[in-house]
């Protein structure tokens, strides 16, 4: 089966941006030594058109193959005037309201994600699927995240928007692996109790 991985930057106090989603104050931590780490361990969790421009698009995938965002995420993009953020991946969207995809390669679920993620996580294969935020997305397939990749910033943000928009569940995951860097980034990954 599928591993289901939440992959997320977020602050030291647990908000993956600002009360709007931004997390514009997370990037000066992107140095050289984040930077070659996140290209080798993670390149295909990186935007295509970004991929392009930092000339890495040849890269291999390393860990997944799908990716599924939010509509907030899929905005983003959206605004740049971008359909396939990630067109090196097969791409669905979770949104109610979005209706028909602007791009062929994306595919929007409206109804039932949980079992569109759970027919995704049935799929045989070597890779998994990357969730890229957003808040309530994650919240919402909570129960379907076999993995978390927590990318913590030396930041504080005090208020903002959770790693988990979701009412109050306790949820355990076991350490696997800590990853730290000299700008005081560290990568933690977690694996699901079950």
């Amino acid at each position: 089966m599928r591993k289901l991985t939440y992959l997320i930057a977020c602050s030291l106090d647990g908000f993956i941006g600002d009360t709007a989603g931004d997390a514009s104050s997370m990037v000066a931590f992107v140095d050289e030594e984040y930077f070659g780490y996140l290209k080798s361990e993670y390149p295909e969790t990186m935007p295509t058109h970004g991929r392009r421009a930092l000339g890495f698009d040849d890269l291999k995938n390393q860990k997944f193959d799908t990716i599924i965002q939010g509509r907030g995420s899929y905005n983003e993009a959206m605004k740049e005037g971008i359909t396939s953020p990630y067109a090196h991946l097969r791409e669905y969207v979770a949104s109610r309201t979005l209706g028909e995809s602007p791009d062929p390669h994306v595919e929007i679920v409206a109804d039932d994600l949980v079992a569109k993620v759970r027919e995704l996580k049935a799929e045989d294969g070597e890779f998994g699927i990357y969730l890229c935020g957003g808040s309530k997305l994650a919240g919402e397939l909570l129960d379907e995240i076999d993995e978390l990749v927590i990318k913590s910033y030396p930041i504080v943000l005090g208020t903002g928007m959770p790693m988990f928009g979701s009412g109050f569940a306790v949820t355990e995951f076991t350490l696997d692996a800590v990853r730290s860097f000299g700008n005081g980034v560290v990568v933690r990954t977690y694996a699901r109790k079950r």
